[in-house]
């Protein structure tokens, strides 16, 4: 796989229910992942949505999340640009230049599900995810 640009949303609780609708709407194939599922069973988030990713036939890719305990949720700056793939040493340049002048929020590095992450805020406001996914 290529690296590939595509939004992220971040929703209040209802992640799936948002999720499921696009999925009526573009069709195609759609994992959502619970925080459940990644160490929070038995916590008040545990059925929420950490990650689901819709793929359409017609080629776009939409993910979402329920936002995470600890982290505000703002309406009007809850999408967030996600560049993911599996061109490590493009996706970690594209990193490191998008942080120049703004906030690294979470650091490029080996995260629990097996790929290197990292989040900012470039220095014109705008959210960036990247995920270089592992072998």
């Amino acid at each position: 796989m290529a690296s590939r640009l595509n939004p992220y949303i971040s929703y209040n609780g209802d992640a799936r229910q948002a999720m499921e609708f696009y999925a009526s709407v573009l069709g195609g194939e759609l994992v959502l992942n619970t925080f459940g599922e990644f160490g929070m069973a038995g916590t008040p988030q545990e059925n929420q949505i950490m990650h689901g990713q819709l793929e359409t036939p017609k080629g776009y890719t939409l993910m979402a999340s329920d936002t995470p305990p600890g982290m505000n949720y703002n309406p009007g700056t809850n999408i967030t640009v996600s560049l993911s793939g599996d061109d490590a040493d493009d996706l970690r340049g594209y990193f490191e230049a998008l942080a120049e002048g703004g906030t690294v929020t979470v650091p490029l590095e080996k995260q629990m599900w097996g790929d290197e992450f990292g989040s900012l805020v470039d220095k014109f406001g705008i959210n960036w995810m990247v995920n270089i996914t592992s072998g």
